[in-house]
């Protein structure tokens, strides 16, 4: 299986684990399958501390800008939040694994950082979307005003996180011999 290949399924089942996890009510268990597939992925990275300091910024970032989102009333999270203004754990796991993915298949995107801002402005709120539609997050009112924000956070923290991804260099696990 390719680099690239074990990379999305890993953030895939991490996604799906995190945003199924918490609309069923059981964030910490699809907390756990991610942190399981973030803890595969760095251990299977040739450059850990690079990956690692990529991951924990993103992590710290989700963590700021979605509990900004949440303080101001454009997110709200129906379960494993420990704050009312502050965004859930399993979401900063998601920032975290997201960010897993910027050195390996998103890195052609991540090296052209006007498609980027443009991936993060439409991606970022349809990513919310689908976890809005399964029920793991609920936009604010006006929808517009909530999307539209999304739309900026995303359009600047996709091509910031790209060009730390960037000056990494390329994401590489092991290969067989």
């Amino acid at each position: 299986m390719s680099a690239n290949l074990l990379n999305y399924v890993l953030y895939q089942t991490g996604w799906f684990a995190t945003v199924l996890g918490a609309a069923s009510g059981h964030a910490l268990a699809g907390s756990v399958v991610a942190l399981a597939g973030l803890g595969l992925h760095l251990a299977l990275c040739r450059s850990r501390r690079a990956e690692w300091t990529l991951v924990a910024v993103a992590g710290a970032l989700g963590l700021v800008v979605d509990s900004a989102q949440t303080a101001l009333g454009l997110l709200t999270f129906p379960s494993g939040t420990l704050a009312g203004w502050l965004c859930p754990p399993w979401i900063v796991v998601m920032w975290m694994q997201f960010a897993t993915t910027f050195r390996f298949g998103l890195r052609p995107l991540l090296e052209r950082p006007a498609w980027t801002a443009l991936a993060g402005a439409v991606g970022g709120p349809l990513a919310y979307l689908a976890g809005e539609r399964i029920g793991a997050v609920a936009l604010g009112e006006p929808r517009a005003a909530a999307l539209a924000v999304l739309g900026v956070v995303w359009a600047v923290a996709l091509p910031t996180l790209g060009a730390m991804a960037r000056r990494r260099g390329p994401g590489v696990y092991p290969t067989r011999a």
